[in-house]
């Protein structure tokens, strides 16, 4: 078995030459949250990774084998709920307040402009076609966003931005909450959603 304990974040620094000739691995998402397992490359070589606990290997990720050898990684298509507003009568704000009540629940979520994707869970399910969303079920790569203080979020070249991430402090303002009625929700023809109710 190959020993492989060295993870290059989506190859960085790599020639493109390197990573056409590296082999690959298709894991899902419960794998690469994983900083131990073992795998079969492309190869057909046994592989034993072993990572830095609280790792997490995403789709793109180079691991480097014990004999200098390259491996992709790709994120394996697996089941998720694919979470879009309703086009009939939904708007993009709809995602907001799902995606803030999945992750009140610490659900793991892949954040899109235009979608949401979380693992199957009939329950939330429910409970997002309940807020007038519509939720349907694929076979695809899953991607969850790392939170907020991980070491697994994006990073960025040098001078890839235009400023850093050192802002100056916002002007104090007075708070002001705003607390308005939901409009009423009317369905149309082409509502897509289920609710659980006949109509």
């Amino acid at each position: 078995m190959l020993q492989t304990s060295k993870l290059m974040p989506q190859g960085a620094g790599l020639a493109p030459v390197l990573l056409k000739r590296a082999s690959t691995i298709e894991l899902d998402w419960d794998v690469r949250q994983k900083s131990r397992f073992d795998a079969t490359d492309s190869q057909g070589r046994q592989l034993g990774i072993f990572l830095p606990r609280g790792t997490v290997v995403r789709g793109g990720d180079v691991l480097v084998a014990e004999d200098g050898s390259l491996i992709r990684v790709i994120a394996a298509p697996q089941p998720v709920l694919v979470i879009t507003a309703c086009s009939e009568h939904g708007s993009p704000f709809d995602l907001t307040r799902a995606a803030y009540h999945l992750g009140n629940r610490h659900v793991p979520i892949e954040l899109k402009p235009d979608h949401l994707k979380i693992e199957p869970d009939h329950v939330l399910a429910d409970m997002l076609r309940a807020m007038h969303l519509t939720v349907r079920e694929a076979t695809e790569a899953f991607e969850p966003e790392g939170g907020a203080y991980s070491a697994t979020g994006h990073s960025h070249a040098a001078g890839e931005h235009g400023h850093d991430h050192a802002h100056a402090a916002p002007k104090a303002r007075p708070a002001t909450i705003t607390i308005a009625a939901a409009a009423p929700h009317v369905h149309g023809p082409g509502c897509s959603h289920d609710h659980g109710h006949k109509h």
